[in-house]
């Protein structure tokens, strides 16, 4: 009688590292992807929320953003923010208006010196304005603001611009120093269409991000008519 083998157990198989290693790498790139988009998405929305306030509190000063303008004439983005820091001029929210931004080369008007020449064929008194003649971007136009009214013991500013751009604008004045709070126009190119608040919030989500990764500028083009 033939006696009866026990059958030796086979190898085990062995899962291969690479199998492992994949998994990981597509854990790795699902998991930055959601953050990535978390990111964004909370910067988009916290750009359209900060956009809706309008905070009339008193200040030192109304600081208005400088924008395009043309042999002295400002472009309607600019009218716009110089028009609202009019308003809350008159509403008494500041004692003193604040114009800011250089020129381009060729021109021979700063933006600030076409803001202040505005603002006084408005009515404001010319001694009731600073011009801040430099700044090529938000940042630096920021910082030279924030150098201009420290040398004067202000410290607190209502900054108007677009509605899209006070989130950054404010970002930037308080790491700057400032007691800073926003009241943006509500007229002009950057809230005529849908488009261009679209394009806006877009817009600004870029710049905040590489702001708050890198603190260099970020100014992209504006879109919408002028």
């Amino acid at each position: 009688m033939r006696a009866r083998a026990d059958a030796a157990p086979g190898p085990v198989p062995q899962r291969g590292n690479g199998v492992g290693v994949l998994r990981w790498l597509r854990r790795l790139i699902v998991g930055s992807a959601l953050m990535g988009v978390v990111l964004v998405g909370g910067t988009a929305f916290r750009v359209w929320q900060v956009a809706r306030i309008d905070d009339y509190s008193t200040a030192d000063a109304i600081v208005v953003l400088g924008a395009a303008q043309y042999s002295g004439t400002p472009s309607s983005v600019f009218e716009a923010r110089l028009d609202q820091a009019y308003r809350l001029f008159r509403l008494g929210v500041a004692p003193r208006v604040i114009t800011v931004g250089g020129k381009q080369e060729g021109d021979l008007y700063t933006e600030a010196a076409s803001g202040k020449n505005y603002l006084q064929s408005r009515g404001v008194p010319s001694d009731k304005i600073l011009a801040v003649e430099t700044g090529s971007d938000t940042l630096r136009s920021i910082e030279a603001v924030a150098t201009a009214m420290q040398a004067r013991d202000m410290n607190s500013a209502v900054l108007v611009s677009d509605p899209w751009h006070s989130l950054r604008t404010r970002t930037m004045a308080r790491d700057e120093g400032l007691d800073a709070w926003t009241a943006p126009t509500r007229t002009g190119p950057a809230v005529y269409t849908r488009e261009s608040q679209a394009h806006g919030i877009a817009r600004e989500t870029g710049a905040l991000l590489w702001y708050q990764l890198t603190h260099f500028a970020a100014d992209f083009a504006y879109t919408a008519g002028q």
